[in-house]
């Protein structure tokens, strides 16, 4: 499978995406505000317990108090607790939060999602330090292999490899070797496990020395970080338009995954390096909820709150020498798209796919076969559940960074994020409802002279005075006051004032 990195550098941004075979699979942005920092250790201050949501809040130095909820607390080292003799003996994940830590204590902890709209950073204090290969979890004793890694001989020789490793380093430490540890020489993998051991020593280090609430380490630069991470055997190239970057990523790739520095490249024409390959359209073409498949067929593609909803629809799709024939193929082209665009739009939590109904239970299989195999190559965790009983399926896509949308855009002002604003003749029969209950009030006991003025937006004055005129003609004629309007160019849709201006000089 061809894929290419493209590394796009300024000084106010980085940006970097994954492309395969022309099309847009991924994209990374930090930016001066707002960087990630997921993966980021700190030390913190427990804040508050709350027993009844098994988590406790964590004062970790930024905007808000991190989340940490019980199962998250690694129970057989409690670091850094300066009263933490004898807290909780129970069932593992079972144990009461205020039996592992207490208010005021200092703790050590990893942020495992960012903060993400209100809610604070989702903290873990089980330690994980990833390089290319491996990952190292200080605090735990267990030898892991990536499930992604299906041969039994080839797990088998990595879990020997890395347990020859641990002893030769004298680590006592827990470790996984990841997906692209498959058919790596053992003397890399501990090469790999000893800077991990290094880093590690320096994270104590600096934990013993540093004030609270503090950073004690910070993940790798989002370009370095994103070679590591996304870097394969099936890389062909990855370029990076900025001299200074390139020549620091350089020498990072030398020296700890040497076998991608052939692959580097400067790119240096004048034509920008997203637009060249078709980035920057796609990334327009992922703020838009509607996408339009190769036969004419579309999905609408909805985050909300709770959930992520995705609707099939066959659009201009006529294929097939029937409507059953026609839909399953609609399907089938949907479930290999959907994972791409979860994946470029960075959409998880609870997704759930409204397929368009077929009667046959083959097709349905064949549909949900579809979607498991192109999410084969998509690194989050995903569970996928079979199709219900009213034909929609559901899936849940592990989220650690706010959507590309929620990243790259705010709530429009004028609907607040609902996606919808009130017509010129809904809010036409708003000022006329509103016309008459201020008159009714005000003039309940005595008649009170003046004259109204409305203002609104041109297009409900337009209304006003064109098919509600008859309307307003005869409230003005009921009341006994003459009705002035005024366009106000800076109130939004739906938006008005009605003022009784008494004593109006002439």
């Amino acid at each position: 499978m061809a894929e290419e990195l493209l590394i796009n550098v300024h000084s106010f941004e980085t940006r970097v995406a994954q492309v395969t075979h022309g099309l847009l699979q991924e994209l990374h942005i930090a930016r001066d505000t707002g960087n990630s920092v997921t993966g980021n250790i700190y030390l913190g201050t427990v804040e508050r317990i709350v027993p009844g949501m098994q988590a406790a809040f964590v004062n970790i130095g930024l905007a808000r108090p991190g989340f940490l909820h019980a199962r998250d607390i690694d129970q057989s080292r409690i670091i850094l607790s300066e009263d933490s003799e004898e807290r909780g003996d129970s069932k593992e994940g079972k144990t009461d939060i205020r039996k592992l830590v207490h208010e005021g204590q200092t703790i050590m902890v990893q942020v495992e999602k960012d903060p993400i709209s209100s809610k604070g950073a989702r903290l873990s204090t089980q330690i994980a330090l990833a390089s290319k290969y491996l990952v190292l979890m200080p605090l735990e004793l267990h030898v892991g292999i990536s499930q992604r890694i299906d041969d039994a001989d080839e797990r088998d020789r990595l879990r020997e490899g890395l347990k020859g490793a641990l002893e030769a380093l004298q680590l006592e430490a827990g470790v996984i070797a990841r997906t692209a540890a498959e058919h790596v020489e053992c003397d890399a993998l501990q090469a790999d496990l000893r800077l991990l051991k290094r880093i590690w020593n320096r994270i104590q280090q600096r934990a013993s020395q540093s004030s609270v609430p503090g950073i004690v380490f910070e993940e790798l630069p989002l370009h370095t970080r994103m070679i590591r991470e996304l870097a394969s055997m099936d890389t062909e190239s990855i370029f990076i338009d900025d001299h200074s970057t390139f020549e620091r990523i350089h020498r990072y790739v030398d020296e700890f995954i040497p076998d991608f520095a052939s692959r580097l490249k400067c790119y240096s024409e004048p034509r920008p390096l997203f637009e060249r390959h078709g980035v920057e359209d796609e990334i327009t073409r992922a703020l838009s909820p509607k996408v339009t498949l190769k036969s004419g067929g579309t999905l609408v593609i909805e985050q909300t709150e709770a959930m992520i909803s995705i609707d099939v629809n066959t659009g201009g799709f006529l294929g097939g020498h029937s409507l059953e024939e026609t839909v399953y193929r609609a399907n089938l082209e949907a479930a290999a798209a959907i994972p791409r665009q979860l994946r470029l739009r960075n959409l998880g939590g609870i997704v759930v796919i409204d397929f368009i109904d077929m009667q046959e239970e083959e097709h349905q299989r064949q549909v949900l076969r579809a979607l498991e195999k192109a999410f084969e190559s998509d690194p989050a965790r995903t569970h996928i559940e079979g199709f219900s009983g009213l034909g929609l399926v559901q899936l849940s896509r592990k989220r650690t960074r706010a959507s590309l949308a929620q990243r790259l855009c705010a709530p429009c002002e004028s609907c607040q994020g609902s996606g919808i604003v009130r017509t010129a003749e809904s809010t036409s029969v708003e000022v006329l409802r509103a016309l008459a209950q201020d008159h009714q009030a005000r003039c309940r006991k005595k008649p009170v002279e003046g004259e109204y003025m409305i203002r609104t937006t041109e297009s409900v004055v337009d209304r006003l005075l064109d098919e509600d005129a008859t309307h307003l003609a005869g409230l003005a004629e009921a009341f006994g006051h003459e009705i002035r309007m005024q366009v106000e160019p800076s109130y939004g849709d739906g938006e008005f004032d009605i003022v009784l201006v008494q004593n109006l000089s002439r």
